[in-house]
């Protein structure tokens, strides 16, 4: 059995790994390259293998970054199956939807898009639901998901093919968190595939993080100012929707306006209520508020706007009030009008609750940058900017070593990937001084036999 490195290696995005055994080849994910220039026109280059000699794709979960090239695997030969858990499924047909709409508004600025809404629709009929622990075959390869903790629907892979089995982490969650049940471990495999995004780094207390909400929302009351927070559609709005009902209903913080900017973070929270009441997905305490009839997505004070015009009124509503808008890292969407309207003023705040992609706008403002172009225009970033990195839906250092600890006796190599190459050593030297297992960091296009 082979393995090759397409894409995530030394890079937080671009996640895809390519298995072929007894002629049979499978994709694990097929996901968008992310963040500067340079980076995102890999998206345009050829796939380095030819799709229709793929037989499956196993997507992890529906973050963009793992899934975002899917429809032009289909446009360019692939017509095998597509599996994920069902909610993935869902997600990943909106937000594949939505990564089009943003490829047409740059048609101005002479680029194509990378498909079209016809490869979109021939991937979505390809591709099926599986439930997690539900075995399934694919030629050789025997396969099966776990729950990875990450968001709704994501998933770990395990792989058995010619008496050898393999994982692949996907994205793994910051458990315990709100909302989700907790990541599965596993304590069987012979190789490992593992996330790094955070792989040198230790998240602070998840209640420390709440806390800090709470008191930035009433330092914007006192001060009349706007919170301004970049957020991921995709699970980080409904987390911090959860939080803040949490928050305003046992009157911990003061009542204000609260803005989700977001027509695709609408639609996504109502994929959420489809699987809201499934204990595969969700966690004990959401099913007991659920069983007392709390709306966990709704509040006193909490308006959503759809339409442009909507967006627009948030402008005359007077501070204090707080924003939530895509995108989660200031690359496009609607959060860049509010930021060119608020980063220049010393009352208001930008608040960052995931990660911040290298080369992205929000990373350069969080790296301290004190002026940015947004729309063509120069803005001074006057703001308070904070991070709370307790909302991550990643798993910090210790997670990902107690992750791969369960399959310490059997692990015969871990392939770190999906982070910063800083972040991916940091972990790599970690698992082979802490557990005794050789761990490394794959370069991009790397072929390792297993």
């Amino acid at each position: 059995m082979t393995l090759q490195f397409l894409g995530g290696a030394k890079s937080v995005t671009g996640a895809q790994y390519l298995l072929e055994h007894e002629g049979t080849r499978v994709l694990v994910d097929c996901g968008l390259f992310q963040g500067g220039a340079a980076t995102e026109q890999l998206n345009a280059e050829p796939f380095g293998f030819d799709p229709a000699t793929v037989t499956a794709l196993f997507v992890t979960h529906s973050h963009i970054d793992h899934m975002g090239r899917v429809p032009m695997l289909v446009k360019n030969g692939f017509h095998g199956e597509i599996y994920s858990t069902p909610p993935a499924r869902d997600v990943s047909h909106e937000l594949l939807l939505d990564a089009h709409s943003l490829m047409t508004h740059q048609l101005s600025q002479g680029t194509l898009p990378l498909y079209e809404i016809d490869d979109i629709d021939r991937a979505m009929g390809l591709w099926r639901g599986v439930a997690y622990h539900e075995p399934f075959s694919v030629g050789p390869f025997r396969v099966e998901f776990f729950n990875s903790g990450h968001i709704l629907g994501s998933a770990c892979v395990r792989i058995e093919a010619g008496g050898r089995t393999i994982v692949f982490s996907g994205d793994l969650g910051n458990s315990p968190a709100p909302l989700l049940k907790d990541t599965e471990r596993i304590e069987f495999a012979d190789y490992a595939v593992v996330e790094s995004a955070y792989g040198g780094r230790v998240h602070e207390p998840k209640e420390q993080g709440k806390h800090v909400l709470e008191d930035l929302i009433e330092d914007t009351v006192r001060l009349k100012g706007t919170l301004m927070i970049p957020a991921f559609a995709m699970e980080r709005t409904q987390e911090l929707l959860y939080e803040l009902n949490d928050l305003v209903e046992h009157g911990r913080i003061p009542r204000i306006p609260v803005f989700i900017d977001s027509p695709l973070a609408i639609r996504l929270t109502a994929v959420y209520e489809k699987y809201i009441h499934d204990s595969d997905y969700f966690d004990e305490e959401v099913q007991r508020l659920l069983e007392r009839g709390d709306e966990i997505f709704n509040f006193s004070g909490l308006r959503l706007t759809l339409t442009k015009e909507e967006s627009k009124q948030i402008n005359v509503v007077p501070s204090p009030k707080m924003i939530i808008a895509g995108a989660g890292n200031s690359q496009g969407g609607r959060i860049l009008h509010h930021e060119r309207r608020y980063l220049s003023d010393p009352n208001s705040t930008l608040l960052f609750v995931g990660y911040q992609t290298e080369g992205s706008l929000g990373r350069r403002i969080l790296d301290g940058v004190t002026e940015v172009t947004i729309m063509s225009e120069k803005i001074p970033v006057r703001a308070r900017v904070q991070e709370i990195e307790s909302f991550s839906a990643h798993a910090d250092q210790p997670q990902l070593v107690g992750w791969i600890k369960s399959m310490r006796a059997s692990l015969k190599k871990v392939f770190v990937v999906q982070g910063e190459e800083e972040q991916s050593e940091a972990l790599a030297h970690k698992i082979s001084d802490e557990l005794a297992v050789d761990a490394v960091v794959p370069e991009r296009g790397g072929i390792y036999e297993l």
